[in-house]
């Protein structure tokens, strides 16, 4: 397995003004954006085929990956060819290709796109608002697990938190160690109606997956979900809840995202050792 598909939709409404002009995927942590964060996280896993699957209003997020040759003249007459390596670093770690879902038909829509860039292999699903961190890449922890099963893996952990609502939740039964057996997802439920305490944290190990898009309806918000394409799969075939380790981020939450930005610059070698004094000092204040 060696191709990834990244799935950039949503209007990024929660972060407006800036998402008017600016995707949030593209929105950085420092000087990274997002989607070059889950990017590292497949070519660390070994998928070095990427899919990036956009809206036509996200047609800049292209840009960030082609090369800027007039900007890597100056900074070569400057001087600054490591800035150029670093540069050109971010675009040669995988191939990259993009396709644009011109209609906002569903997130199963969105997917069923990348078939012909798939085939009928399995694949990583990455959402490109999920920023996952650990030494041991989330993709490749799910990937392992697949090997394992030969089956469509879903992405989970536990959340303890009220905030639980706000996701997919798994229907699980017969757990063996982080595997669990999915009977199937429950979007956005209430507290009094939780199926479990595991939330569905945007990776997935897809496969056979277009034969159940070809045969749901639209569904909430009279759009093709992909929820409901995995319920089928459920019903008919085995598909696991992998309880995945590591941190995860809501890159689609404003909270979400100021803890990454914090997060990750402590692990800064260049500053994280001044932003430790400056948030020790601060927090003195407080």
């Amino acid at each position: 397995m060696n191709k990834a598909v990244i799935p950039c939709g949503g209007l990024g409404t929660r972060f407006l003004p800036i998402t008017k002009a600016i995707p949030k995927e593209l929105l950085p942590i420092v000087d990274v954006p997002v989607i070059s964060h889950i990017i590292d996280e497949c070519v660390d896993s070994g998928l070095d085929q990427i899919l990036v699957i956009i809206s036509p209003n996200k047609e800049i997020i292209k840009d960030y990956f082609k090369p800027n040759e007039m900007l890597y003249d100056k900074l070569m007459r400057a001087g600054k060819s490591d800035l150029v390596k670093e540069l050109e670093l971010t675009r040669s770690k995988a191939e990259i290709n993009f396709i644009t879902q011109t209609e906002a038909l569903g997130s199963a829509h969105a997917v069923s796109l990348a078939k012909d860039f798939t085939g009928n292999e399995p694949f990583c699903l990455a959402l490109g608002d999920d920023l996952t961190v650990n030494k041991y890449p989330v993709a490749k922890q799910l990937i392992d697990a697949y090997e394992e099963t030969g089956s469509t893996i879903i992405g989970v952990q536990r959340c303890d938190g009220d905030d639980i609502v706000k996701y997919g939740v798994a229907d699980v039964s017969k757990s063996a160690g982080r595997f669990n057996l999915l009977n199937g997802i429950v979007e956005k439920p209430p507290l009094d109606a939780l199926p479990s305490r595991l939330a569905c944290y945007g990776r997935y190990i897809l496969c056979d997956i277009y034969d159940y898009i070809q045969r749901i309806g639209k569904g909430k918000g009279g759009e093709y979900q992909l929820t409901d394409a995995l319920m089928l799969q459920c019903k008919e075939s085995k598909v696991y809840a992998y309880e995945f380790e590591g941190k995860r981020y809501d890159m689609g939450d404003k909270f979400g995202s100021l803890q990454a930005s914090i997060e990750l610059s402590l692990e800064r070698k260049d500053f994280g050792e001044e932003l430790k004094k400056y948030i020790k000092d601060l927090a003195a204040r407080i």
